[in-house]
């Protein structure tokens, strides 16, 4: 109760009245935390004209994702998750979207040699709606050897305890995995500058200072809080949020549109 009232009031702050700001838009559906509100958001933004299709990678078993409510709400797409018993289980649960080919779930872990052939080979290549990254660990380096897909809105884990003006990274390193202390990822700064060089705009951080959400430069407009740097856009780690009861245990079955 004290965790949901610390955050109802902090949301009343200054910082987060101007409606250009993302962060107050969060809500919970499928994603971990409040990711699927600001998703749904910067897509209201910017408009109806990009494609329906993401690709996500670090979905364990896909009941708990920041593309599943796309995948309900009609995109298509692909899942790699390097765990075999998360691979089935996705398989199992989602066995509509998998059987149609709406939803196309590979087994591998992404790295930043296999990244480009992982998307061209499930027939992801060009201009896609969404890319979603969660590894804990090479995020930033994979992002950075990313060429084979241009996505229009990309979302990616950062280091809150890096916060800026540290531009600092894990080196890149496949065996590097995450063993639950606060040495992950990179920080906010380093992933804008990588993304900026891909012409990725930061356009906001959802408040438990888990996820950073970016969009194509050529997409952003004058909808969204500036400037586009770490700085501004910054949330420092409330990772006790994702502890916060937010209905009933994330499911999902067959479902009709109405």
């Amino acid at each position: 109760m004290q965790a949901r009232q610390h955050w109802q009031e902090a949301l009343q702050l200054p910082r987060y009245q101007d409606e250009k700001r993302l962060t107050r838009h969060g809500y919970k559906v499928y994603s971990q935390q409040d990711e699927d509100g600001i998703i749904a958001e910067i897509l209201r933004r910017i408009g109806g004209t990009i494609p329906k299709t993401f690709i996500e990678f670090g979905v364990e078993n896909g009941l708990e994702c920041n593309t599943l409510r796309l995948l309900v709400d009609g995109w298509s797409g692909l899942w790699l998750e390097g765990d075999a018993n998360y691979v089935q289980q996705i398989k199992t649960h989602l066995a509509e979207y998998v059987s149609r080919a709406q939803l196309k779930v590979g087994h591998a872990f992404v790295t930043t040699q296999n990244v480009n052939e992982l998307f061209a080979s499930h027939g992801m290549s060009g201009e896609i709606g969404l890319l979603s990254v969660d590894i804990d660990g090479n995020d930033i380096w994979v992002w950075q050897a990313v060429s084979v897909v241009k996505p229009a809105i990309f979302v990616c884990e950062y280091n809150a305890s890096w916060a800026p003006p540290l531009s600092i990274a894990q080196p890149s390193d496949e065996k590097i995995y995450w063993r639950g202390t606060n040495y992950f990822g990179c920080s906010l700064e380093a992933l804008t500058k990588i993304s900026a060089q891909k012409g990725y705009k930061l356009v906001g951080c959802n408040f438990s200072g888990a996820n950073a959400f970016f969009v194509r430069e050529d997409l952003v407009g004058d909808q969204f809080h500036t400037p586009f740097t770490a700085a501004e856009h910054y949330e420092p780690a409330r990772y006790w949020l994702r502890h916060l009861k937010a209905g009933h245990r994330a499911g999902i079955g067959p479902i009709v549109q109405v």
